[in-house]
């Protein structure tokens, strides 16, 4: 039987694919949960899973977090140096004689424009010329990027940012695209496959913003600022300036309609209707209460 790993099993995606493969009726212990700190998956090893230490940059790690493994589902890292990183785990993958590598792209990566997507990119590259097969998900929008900022967006009193009001963006929860993931790795046929990941539902900042002011019962406009200002606002944050400016850049880019997509892709992979926003935005005020 397949034995299947996920990298980044401590993360917001990974621990997610991990649970909808148990869910899906893969045994746990051929489920493996591939982690920098094993003793942060706790709760992936209660059902069960194989955790296995993976550092990206310890490559001394990877041979062994991969062994006897078929499928596994490189999750891109936020890394400075993630390229590397990847090409890293792609080597070990190839030398364990892995069959499927499945990797979380970025939607339309190749023609969106965003300074986001070249590491993607070079990611697919490495992966095409790598004599492994893979599966390129190449994820859109979560919904979560947005109602990460519902607190501060109701502390303000208005939706900030950069893009122009008109242009919409695909949004699906994580848990869809995490159930996607695992859908790949569990059920033969995706080989060599590139999907573009997108929700049913597309909206625009305006929306977005309209969406809040349901949920919170309190009117909340979008304000738009100019990308100097997110980038400030960024940097006074924390962020470094570089990943300030690529940030900026990538909510502009959601401006020009290029994180939407029409593909249905994302849909017919987990056989049902992504989760609507508004379930979402719903599920995250709960938690500001």
């Amino acid at each position: 039987m397949t034995k299947i790993a996920v990298t980044g099993a401590n993360g917001q995606l990974g621990r997610l694919t991990v649970k909808a493969l148990v869910e899906r009726g893969v045994d746990p212990s051929r489920v493996f949960a591939l982690t920098r700190d094993p003793s942060q998956v706790e709760d992936l090893a209660a059902l069960g899973v194989q955790v296995r230490e993976a550092d990206f940059d310890r490559a001394d790690t990877l041979g062994p977090a991969l062994a006897g493994i078929d499928n596994v589902l490189l999750v891109s890292t936020l890394a400075d140096n993630r390229v590397e990183q990847h090409r890293a785990l792609i080597e070990a993958a190839k030398d364990s004689e892995v069959k499927l590598v499945a990797y979380t792209s970025i939607l339309d990566a190749k023609d969106c424009g965003m300074l986001l997507a070249a590491d993607h990119v070079a990611t697919e590259d490495l992966l095409a010329g790598s004599g492994v097969d893979y599966v390129i998900l190449r994820n859109g929008w979560y919904s979560e990027n947005y109602t990460a900022g519902l607190a501060d967006a109701a502390e303000k009193g208005a939706l900030v940012a950069a893009a122009d009001e008109g242009g919409k963006t695909s949004v699906a929860a994580r848990k869809d695209y995490a159930e996607a993931a695992a859908v790949v790795l569990a059920t033969p046929g995706h080989q060599n496959k590139i999907y573009e990941l997108g929700g049913d539902e597309s909206v625009s900042l305006p929306e977005i913003a309209a969406t809040f002011s349901a949920v919170l019962g309190r009117d909340i406009p979008y304000n738009r600022v100019s990308p100097d200002e997110l980038v400030a606002s960024y940097v006074a944050m924390g962020f470094p300036e570089h990943m300030a400016h690529v940030f900026a850049d990538a909510e502009q880019a959601t401006g020009r309609g290029v994180v939407a997509t029409d593909s249905g892709d994302l849909s017919r992979l987990i056989g049902r209707p992504t989760t609507p926003f508004e379930e979402t935005v719903r599920e995250a005020a709960s938690e500001l209460a």
